[in-house]
């Protein structure tokens, strides 16, 4: 039997970032997942400085055969109506493979990694878990994804979850192939009723195109309607095509789901943490997989319920309260959040300060610092 501090159940940006902290600090740890690393994960792909900071990333080694490309530049817009180019006099985000990315992260942990091995089974007996008949360990940690099966166990996963659905490819642009979209400047159309927004992203020699949208109804039409969009206004070249792939996760404030239980822990898109107006889940992963990794150090090596809860009250220290409600935005008739988007988008000052620098860079918040 393989004894250990901690089990992870997803090797993901939360679930590598919680081993490493851990490991640093000198803990045993086990991470499962059910598929085989490197791996495609469906999202848009771009890191902010804060996950560097957070992370340690020596960024000089990392781009060292991986894809890290600066971002200085956003173009923005409406589907179907005019764009706005804002431009930084500094790199404000960089564009990643999630391929690579999670894999070094992974790598560099310095955890016991168990690839190609899903969580199969599941007992806890006097503040001890025994995962797959095989590991114990006093604390459990859901890093798994939407779906994750830990997630599951604390009772998240219903039919009932308000998810955000999402499609998009990613291909290599061939020698010499053409593409309007500027390397350093991703291109970001929202829907009309700003409950989606479709994305066109070029790293180096790759192009990642997607659409994400609340509720997910009739997603496939959203997405041939921004598909073809692209190709009316001449921002993606007929060349230029893929094989859809779906994803789906929750908002951090619409998620039900809890995020302490005896002995458990979930980081991540297990935990609905991701951020509500960009649907970004790297940084809240990132930053959830240290909190829990903070709060799993300073239980000393104890499990239960009471001994993990300082994680939940780090969370909202950190992201805020869930309302209880729909919020102010979900109150207001249709056709105003129309306008109000409309007005928005069309400001340049407002795509900045608003759009950009508060919703989609959390510019206003620093770095996660722990002791």
């Amino acid at each position: 039997m393989r004894r250990c501090d901690a089990v992870v159940v997803g090797g993901g940006p939360a679930g590598s970032s919680c081993a490493w902290a851990l490991r640093r600090a000198g803990r045993e740890v086990v991470v499962l997942d059910r598929a085989s690393f490197p791996r495609d994960k469906v999202c848009a792909g771009w890191i902010t400085p804060a996950v560097v900071a957070a992370l340690e990333l020596d960024t000089e080694e990392y781009r060292r055969g991986r894809t890290f490309q600066p971002i200085t530049a956003f173009r923005t817009g409406r589907i179907g109506g005019r764009d706005v180019v804002t431009r930084y006099p500094r790199a404000v985000s960089f564009g990643i493979r999630r391929c690579e990315f999670d894999h070094y992260l992974l790598c560099r942990a310095g955890a016991e990694v168990r690839p190609a091995t899903p969580l199969a089974g599941l007992h806890r007996a006097d503040g001890v878990w025994t995962v797959n008949g095989e590991i114990t360990a006093p604390v459990l940690v859901g890093a798994g994804g939407h779906f994750c099966p830990v997630a599951r166990h604390l009772g998240g996963g219903g039919a009932g979850e308000p998810v955000v659905a999402a499609q998009e490819f990613e291909v290599a642009l061939e020698p010499g192939e053409d593409c309007p979209v500027e390397p350093e400047a991703p291109e970001l159309y929202f829907a009309g009723d700003l409950k989606g927004y479709g994305w066109v992203f070029r790293k180096q020699g790759v192009v990642n195109v997607g659409y994400g949208r609340v509720g997910g109804e009739r997603l496939s039409a959203h997405v041939a309607r921004f598909m073809d969009f692209l190709r009316r206004r001449e921002r993606l070249p007929e060349s230029v095509t893929g094989r859809l792939k779906g994803h789906a996760y929750l908002l951090y404030e619409t998620a039900p789901r809890p995020l302490v239980g005896d002995g458990v822990l979930l980081v991540g898109d297990a935990a609905g943490l991701a951020y509500a107006q960009s649907g970004e889940g790297i940084r809240p992963a990132v930053e959830s997989g240290l909190l829990a990794a903070q709060t799993i150090l300073q239980a000393r090596g104890r499990g239960g319920a009471a001994d993990l809860e300082p994680y939940r009250r780090r969370i909202e220290a950190r992201f805020g309260r869930r309302p209880s409600g729909r919020g102010f935005a979900g109150l207001l008739p249709s056709r105003l959040v129309e306008g109000l988007g409309a007005a928005v988008l069309a400001s340049r000052w407002l795509t900045r300060r608003v759009v950009l620098d508060r919703w989609f860079l959390h510019a206003h918040q620093p770095a996660l610092s722990l002791p």
